[in-house]
């Protein structure tokens, strides 16, 4: 290995952690700073689900059509708060140009290394931690009206068979039979095996941080303001109004990483895509297994007590408070979908995907600055993508060679 080196690592969510557990391997000191502390952000919030096969991005062809009447539908998971639109335009203009068939195909490749074994990337992660009592293999199921509809989401499908996915169709009573806590108006299903979910997303990264910080890593709460340099070398970061040493640090803190990236040279067209989460506690059932209900575009997955519905996404920036609307339609699309199914109460949440403009995150070393890495900007698969990114960035800090091309997700293609 190389030599024991002091690393800070900037976001304490599931990418930072992850790297944190992989460099404390490699025998490494590890700082973890965040802001509000392990897992207070997204990585509380996310569906949960380990979801290997999700390497189509939003921006498919056909998109830039479809996204004006779902923004003005109250029944489709895309909303904006219209004052930060101008905003937006810059980096949607952007985003929209990435909406073409080979777009795809490249976005898809370069995703499918991060993301493709995330089932056992995450029991790799977790081994030895105690975390592991979170994590559960499962089967992943894509719900339909019927088959007409499944067709018409044939482009993904396409994709994913490229890369190696496989499925099985369950159809009628064949659904019913697999499981019954749905209703007979969703009659089509594919189903994907060796996926997995995490029944408690902000309890699996605390425990993964709770590990490390038992075996000698530091946690700090603190906001980082920059990271301070010596010819051409990272030497510390500054946060809290001091200075840590480090030899080198890792930008992880998703959609807030922007203006520390622009301090290290890296201007990366990011936005966050707003997310929300509605939790039904105590239900009367549970799925068998995670979904993604197609005609809402939204996830439920079994949780510790709980069915998380998640999904939806909103433009409005960092600041603005949560909107109502989102919420009421997962909670339509809820009884729709899970009709004889009764809960005790709701909790809702609202959290910051980090989106940058190709849908391809950013890790590696950042170009000119020794000792500088990134991992950050995994839209809708950072707890999929997580754990393979933690350890990429482990193995470029000790000078290993990762087993796959990690210049598509290089910095130094925002390079300023």
């Amino acid at each position: 290995m190389s030599d024991k080196k002091t690393i800070a690592i900037i976001g304490a969510g599931i990418v930072g952690v992850s790297a944190a557990v992989w460099l404390q391997r490699d025998g490494h000191d590890v700082i973890l700073i965040d802001k509000a502390g392990p897992a207070e952000g997204t990585s509380h919030g996310n569906g949960g689900v380990l979801a290997s096969c999700s390497i189509v991005p939003v921006t498919v062809p056909g998109l830039l059509g479809k996204a004006p009447r779902m923004l003005f539908s109250p029944s489709e998971p895309l909303f904006m708060k219209w004052g930060y639109f101008p905003k937006l335009v810059p980096w949607l203009t952007r985003y929209l140009s990435h909406a073409k068939a080979h777009e795809v195909d490249r976005i898809a490749a370069a995703l499918t290394p991060i993301i493709g074994d995330s089932l056992n990337d995450h029991k790799a992660l977790a081994e030895g931690t105690g975390a592991e009592k979170w994590l559960v293999p499962s089967d992943y199921l894509f719900l339909y009206r019927d088959r007409a509809h499944f067709e018409g989401d044939a482009f993904g499908w396409g994709i994913r068979r490229k890369h190696g996915f496989h499925w099985d169709e369950l159809e009628g009573q064949a659904l019913q039979d697999y499981d019954p806590v749905f209703s007979r108006d969703i009659s089509f299903a594919t189903r994907l095996a060796d996926h997995g979910h995490i029944t408690d997303p902000g309890r699996y990264v605390k425990d993964l941080a709770a590990h490390v910080e038992a075996n000698g890593g530091r946690i700090l709460r603190a906001e980082v303001e920059d990271v301070t340099r010596n010819a051409g070398k990272v030497n510390g970061v500054r946060a809290g109004g001091e200075t840590i040493s480090c030899d080198t640090t890792i930008v992880s803190a998703g959609v807030w990483s922007g203006p520390l990236a622009k301090r290290l040279g890296i201007s990366v067209p990011l936005e966050s895509e707003r997310g929300y989460h509605l939790e039904l506690v105590t239900p009367s059932a549970m799925p068998r297994s995670p979904v993604m209900v197609a005609s809402g575009k939204f996830v439920a997955t079994p949780m510790d007590g709980r069915i998380r519905l998640a999904g939806i996404v909103e433009f409005g920036g960092l600041d603005a408070p949560p909107s109502r609307a989102p919420f009421e339609l997962l909670r339509k699309n809820a009884r729709a979908a899970l009709p004889g199914v009764t809960w005790k109460e709701e909790i809702e949440w609202m959290g910051h995907r980090p989106a940058p403009a190709d849908s391809i995150p950013i890790i590696g070393e950042v170009p000119g600055i020794s000792g500088a890495y990134m991992g950050f900007g995994h839209h809708h698969i950072g707890l999929t993508g997580g754990p393979k990114t933690g350890r990429l960035l482990a193995q470029m800090i000790a000078g290993r060679t990762p087993n796959t091309d990690t210049s598509v997700y290089a910095p130094a293609r925002f390079a300023t």
